[in-house]
């Protein structure tokens, strides 16, 4: 192998790729946006189940089961394999990698129970920490991680673009944003953007735009294998940097800074953050404990994020009519474990 290559090809996809994205607009008006395929208000949201989700209990995987292998995942960074249960229903395993970065299975099962509380579509999506398979090679036990379901209701069309899409500027779509910066996340890439055809029993067909396989969180943002899951790095890291000519700056390193560069604004992050802030202790707790985490390492993340949503919360306190160019970080930021 010619070490040389394998370094420098990385290197010079990451000068590249920033290079080659679409410019950030709308596609439509906003008057015209179909904003209930993006995201529906949270009426209920005091009552939401953030352990089983929006697709309930019974959809969940059975733990005891034997599952039929199908194959192996060909493509992406994570180790992968879908299978087929006992009453037939196809399931895509995202496993753990076989190196120190940190799983993604469980941060994303929590972030998709979190987005989908507050509004934003989801797939049906479990986690479990261990599964039998039945192969070629016999019945054994392999490494769990976040299962999807091949739901029947759900058709899956295609991605959908980040930087031009009918939402581009509506709140739902900077407070989305917003959120995954919470969250310090390196996912926002148009390839886990995911387009649904959604059967209803008797009003026909509707659209969905889904954000998923936002496993990279959680921890450091990055272009080249930023560590996830890691509650040391994620109550280390900034959330924000600052307020600069009415736009909040942002800690995100990863790809994509066309997303939130000079593009998000203080009220959308404490639009943001008032959706968040009013989650629950136990939801929170059960969002976490939907991704297999134990309390202790749950309770770490939940507190930065808290901390993180009083700190977006404040920005909608700020007066920035006067156009002052910078607001100072100590002004917005509260108190975090070192």
């Amino acid at each position: 192998m010619n070490r040389p290559s394998a370094y420098v090809f990385p290197m010079l996809i990451a000068l590249y790729y920033p290079f080659c994205t679409a410019k950030v607009q709308p596609t439509m008006p906003p008057w015209e946006a179909p904003m209930a395929e993006f995201w529906q208000r949270p009426d209920d949201l005091a009552s939401r189940d953030l352990y089983d989700g929006p697709w309930g209990s019974e959809r969940a995987p059975d733990p005891d089961a034997t599952y039929t292998f199908v194959e192996r995942k060909q493509h992406g960074t994570n180790p992968g394999v879908t299978v087929q249960d006992p009453i037939g229903q196809e399931w895509h395993v995202k496993q753990p990698p076989h190196n120190d970065q940190g799983a993604e299975g469980p941060i994303e099962v929590t972030l998709s129970r979190v987005l989908s509380a507050v509004g934003y579509h989801q797939p049906p999506v479990y986690f479990l920490p261990w599964l039998s398979i039945t192969d070629a090679k016999g019945t054994h036990v392999e490494p769990g991680g976040r299962f999807r379901l091949t739901e029947k209701l759900l058709k899956h069309t295609g991605t959908w673009s980040w930087q031009q899409n009918p939402f581009v500027g509506t709140r739902p779509y900077q407070g989305l944003l917003a959120i995954l910066m919470m969250f310090d996340s390196s996912d926002i890439k148009n390839e886990n953007n995911a387009l649904y055809e959604v059967k209803k029993h008797r009003e026909g067909v509707e659209r969905w735009y889904v954000v998923r396989d936002l496993g990279t969180a959680l921890g450091e943002t990055g272009r080249l294998a930023p560590h996830r899951g890691d509650p040391d790095i994620f109550e280390r890291e900034p959330f924000i940097t600052g307020v600069k000519d009415g736009f909040v700056q942002f800690n995100y390193h990863g790809w994509h800074q066309e997303l939130v560069t000079k593009r998000i604004t203080p009220d959308d992050v404490a639009w943001a953050s008032e959706l968040l802030g009013g989650l629950s202790d136990r939801q929170w707790s059960d969002a976490f404990r939907a991704g297999g985490y134990e309390p202790a390492v749950a309770d770490r993340f939940i507190a930065r994020l808290r901390q993180k949503i009083v700190e977006g919360g404040r920005l909608g306190e700020t007066d920035l009519s006067s156009g002052a160019a910078t607001l100072p970080l100590a002004q917005l930021t509260v108190g975090r474990r070192r």
